[in-house]
């Protein structure tokens, strides 16, 4: 969809980036009492991972489809942002797992921020399935990998090679 039909303006646009600075600047307004470094540089990796998998529940799976619903027509795998303005951004947003990955890393940070123990918990439960997803998705590869193998080994054994 070209930029100029979509159903939004610039100042809508601006008033999510707004909102997000907004929560950024009360974070880091938060942050100045908590110790000097309320988040370490070796966090990084855990909560990057929890992000992914956060980002990924909110934006793609379907159990998460009522939190999209009132920003999202879902029709199967596609989905498409509903209505104009600031509710059509919103869509854009729920829609992209990058984008939505943006907004859940400022919420893990800042529960790490404000509740540390309860974040470690939040920031451990969304890595196990972060990284029960990635081996899920290495056992679904080498599962297809190995049929294909037989499949053209049985053929093999059906239509000699030629020479």
């Amino acid at each position: 969809m070209s930029t100029d039909s979509r159903p939004t303006q610039s100042a809508d646009y601006a008033a999510l980036s707004a909102g997000y600075g907004a929560l950024l600047g009360a974070l880091l307004v938060a942050s100045r009492d908590k110790g000097e470094e309320p988040v370490r540089p070796e966090e990084a990796l855990s909560l990057g991972v929890a992000t992914f998998a956060l980002a990924k529940l909110v934006a793609k799976e379907k159990v998460e489809g009522w939190v999209r619903e009132p920003f999202v027509y879902e029709d199967g795998e596609q989905r498409v942002p509903k209505g104009s303005g600031l509710r059509y951004v919103i869509g854009e947003l729920l829609t992209c797992t990058r984008c939505t990955g943006v907004w859940s890393a400022l919420g893990l940070v800042a529960l790490r921020v404000m509740r540390p123990r309860e974040a470690r918990v939040v920031t451990a439960l969304l890595g196990a399935s972060a990284v029960n997803d990635f081996a899920q998705a290495a056992f679904t590869w080498t599962q297809a990998r190995t049929d294909a193998a037989q499949v053209r080994a049985s053929r093999e054994e059906r239509e000699p090679a030629v020479d």
